[in-house]
């Protein structure tokens, strides 16, 4: 290897290790990472800043945007106490009902949409029980990106293969929906032994909460109406962008300026709620794996699943899944599949007419991003959400829950391929 390939893996696995061990934020650990690759001349900045998903920093920008100017009305309390009266004010039951939401929505919208919004209500709802956020955030997280999974819109990997294999929306859902359904399920069963030790509430809080009448959470109804138009469109945008030929972001970004113009919001103060130090951490991230690309360890890890499986479709399958998983929960998993497709496509030419590898990548990529705190945006947003309001989760508790839930859904994911595409 050239002086230039160790450079790029000291500063990529030196970025991880302060990531995971906490000694710096994550934000600038990220961005050092990033601005090191440039320095070392393993990329150069304009490699380094296309390699940087705009699409992504102004989607969440947008989003943001709305979510500050909505919280204002009052109706992300006056969902959390519908939330939790339907759930009768038990914890487990309230984390049941807002990950399913979760869930759902990451399957018709997008995770990076879907958490931006259910993250105020968690955040709220948790507050008001007199309990940590962690389980809720957590939970809501992993069920983000399980839910994800089902559908070709649900999750970025999700558009790209599409597009690579020419596999519509429907054809798309009704192979991935059956396993995104499951693992779900399995997951919130799971979930009661999980959280088991955190799921602690204050019961006099709970009954206060219960007690509200949710109608006097509205601050502002006329804000209110104007918010309901402008996301109620802006959702609609987000289940058409493809055939109004805009990408999401610039759907995010009409709807936060539309929202702004009709409220009458001073931008200074809605822009001070906007997570920098979240968007600087993707913006860091990116700029990092462009290293990662440039050196060549990913395709070289790529171009070794051809030698190792021999062009075997079951063997093919398996270490797709299961590499696709731990990788995806190292590096972003946009550029991991992008990197992927060529090698699968390959790799599918003596098998005509089975597509198991694509859902092998699909399930992989998704899912793997729950192994770590920074494996899927989804992630390090309601994350962020959690430190913003005092409740910090360090890069090893995440790691105890979604590795062992990322080691159960491949295992599922491993019998439901074999089952329904191998045996």
């Amino acid at each position: 290897m050239t002086l230039e390939v160790w450079a790029g893996l000291v500063v990529f696995f030196g970025t991880y290790v302060l990531i995971a061990t906490e000694r710096i934020h994550k934000t600038i650990a990220a961005m050092a990472g990033g601005t090191a690759m440039v320095l070392l001349g393993i990329v150069s900045q304009e490699e380094a800043f296309e390699h940087i998903d705009f699409n992504v920093i102004f989607l969440l920008a947008g989003m943001m945007i709305l979510a500050g100017i909505i919280r204002k009305t009052g109706v992300f309390g006056w969902m959390g106490v519908r939330a939790a009266r339907f759930a009768g004010g038990e914890p487990y039951r309230i984390l049941v009902v807002l990950s399913v939401i979760t869930a759902v929505a990451s399957a018709f919208l997008d995770n990076v949409t879907t958490v931006v919004l259910i993250g105020p209500i968690t955040l709220f709802l948790a507050a008001r029980l007199g309990m940590n956020p962690f389980p809720f955030i957590v939970a809501e997280i992993l069920a983000s990106n399980i839910g994800g999974a089902g559908t070709l819109i649900g999750d970025p990997p999700n558009i790209l293969i599409g597009s690579a294999a020419d596999i519509d929306f429907a054809s798309f859902a009704a192979n991935m929906v059956p396993l995104a359904v499951i693992n779900l399920v399995l997951f919130l069963l799971a979930a009661r032994w999980l959280f088991r030790n955190d799921l602690q509430i204050d019961h006099e809080m709970r009954d206060s909460l219960l007690a509200l009448d949710e109608r006097e959470m509205i601050a502002d109804p006329a804000l209110l109406r104007k918010s309901v138009v402008v996301l109620g469109l802006t959702l609609v945008g987000f289940l058409v962008h493809g055939l109004l030929g805009y990408e999401p972001a610039t759907i995010a970004l009409t709807g936060a300026v539309a929202l702004m113009i009709v409220a009458r919001e001073d931008p200074h103060e809605v822009l001070r709620d906007v997570e920098w130090p979240t968007l600087f951490f993707f913006i860091g991230l990116f700029m990092l794996i462009a290293g990662v690309i440039e050196i060549g360890m990913i395709e070289a890890i790529a171009t070794a699943l051809i030698s190792i499986t021999g062009g075997a479709l079951g063997a093919g399958t398996f270490v797709i899944l299961w590499l696709s998983a731990l990788l995806s929960g190292v590096v972003d998993n946009i550029p991991y599949t992008a990197t992927m497709i060529p090698v699968v496509a390959e790799m599918s030419v003596p098998h005509e007419g089975s597509q198991v590898l694509w859902w092998a990548l699909a399930a992989g990529a998704d899912l793997g991003g729950n192994l770590t705190i920074i494996g899927a945006s989804a992630n390090v947003i309601l994350v962020s959400m959690a430190e913003r309001e005092g409740h910090p989760i360090t890069f090893g508790q995440f790691l105890r829950y979604g590795g062992p839930v990322t080691l159960g859904t491949i295992i599922v994911s491993s019998a439901y391929l074999w089952l329904r595409y191998l045996l």
